[in-house]
């Protein structure tokens, strides 16, 4: 068996913005909540290899794996990987960018399965990737819809 997710959300902020505020890794612990620190490895014209780091978890593991991604600005699309794995057996991710009349629809799917000795099975993590996505692309669409706002802010009656 095998997991399969697809979460969405529009940011009312220009397909560039969103673009390129999603798709600077290093400042991906600025965007999203559970990292702690992504590190550069490589980077090869649109091909990026990093580690991500996450923030201890409840019982204060600290999870931490390579993965790469490669990005595609003409179709609007990303692919990445992990490259090590984990508990997983494989993880692929697609982001796909739309760009919408009140600002970009940007789309997760990730494809995964975990591994027969990982400590939980598919179902339990695509629960957890399912509400997770939705809080961390709350929280980005946030972010950058203020950083949007401080680059154009909106005039007010005295201008």
């Amino acid at each position: 068996m095998a997991g399969h997710t697809q979460n969405e959300i529009v940011i009312a902020a220009p397909v560039d913005l969103v673009w390129d505020m999603t798709n600077d890794v290093a400042n991906w612990p600025n965007l999203f909540s559970e990292y702690a620190s992504a590190e550069i490895l490589s980077q090869e014209g649109n091909k990026t290899t990093f580690r991500l780091t996450m923030h201890p978890d409840k019982d204060g593991k600290v999870w931490s794996w390579v993965s790469e991604r490669e990005t595609d600005r003409a179709t609007l699309s990303v692919r990445a990987r992990r490259v090590e794995t984990g508990p997983f057996a494989y993880m692929n991710i697609r982001w796909q960018y739309e760009e919408l009349p009140e600002g970009t629809r940007m789309v997760w799917t990730q494809d995964f399965e975990m591994k027969p000795d990982a400590p939980v099975d598919d179902d339990w993590m695509t629960d957890n990737i399912n509400r997770n996505s939705k809080v961390q692309m709350a929280l980005i669409r946030d972010r950058i819809e203020q950083a949007a706002a401080e680059r154009d802010p909106v005039p007010t009656l005295t201008d």
